[in-house]
């Protein structure tokens, strides 16, 4: 069984610079920009810039693709100076070792999910697990059994997601032992609109854990 202690937050899906600022404000540890075209959250190098600018150094700065290509990924971190890259899909196995240390590999928690899914890479910065149904990668705001991670041995990041808002978050930290938790639709208003009040709570309810065994 996993630490139960505070874990950090990384606010993903965001599109505006109010709702990084008020991210980082809250003490957000992440935020996500999503470069993947098919999602509603998208946006482009461009549109994100502004964003990235308005939070470099206060906050770490992931961004999220689904079976990334690798120069397109490369095209946008050279523009943006990202922190970290999210790598959801199962295309690309490799892509990971791309960008060594850098990578938060996204696997989903499903029926023959293993642990040992995740030495095929192990060149990844942390992992984060989500559950979602086929052909749908995040932002679905499904909960699932998070107590399916509590019992993880790896040494890297663990970050959860999916379903995540200010009513379930302490039940789910508290079942998986996360590390982060990586928190999107929960917040929101409609796609890539944060909410003030709900990520407020969100975060005061993040910040009411206390460290356990």
């Amino acid at each position: 069984m996993r630490t139960v202690r505070a874990p950090g937050v990384k606010v993903c899906g965001v599109t505006r610079v109010e709702d990084a600022a008020l991210a980082v404000e809250l003490g957000a540890d992440f935020v996500g920009l999503n470069f993947w075209p098919r999602s509603p959250r998208y946006l482009t190098p461009e549109a994100a810039r502004p964003i990235v600018e308005a939070v470099r150094g206060r906050t770490r700065v992931v961004g999220v693709w689904v079976d990334p290509d690798r120069q397109e990924v490369q095209s946008v971190d050279d523009a943006l100076r990202l922190d970290l890259l999210q790598f959801h899909g199962d295309r690309v196995p490799g892509s990971v070792s791309w960008f060594p240390e850098r990578v938060i590999k996204a696997l989903r928690v499903g029926a023959d999910f293993s642990e040992d899914d995740l030495c095929q890479f192990d060149q990844a910065w942390g992992f984060l697990f989500d559950h979602a149904p086929a052909g749908v990668f995040g932002g679905t705001g499904e909960s699932w059994s998070y107590e399916r991670i509590a019992d993880l041995e790896t040494p890297k990041p663990v970050l959860l997601a999916g379903g995540l808002n200010a009513e379930n978050v302490v039940a789910a930290i508290t079942a998986s032992g996360a590390d982060i938790v990586d928190v999107c639709s929960g917040v929101e208003i409609s796609p890539g609109i944060k909410d003030r009040a709900l990520l407020v709570r969100f975060m005061d309810e993040v910040g009411n854990v206390k460290d356990r065994d």
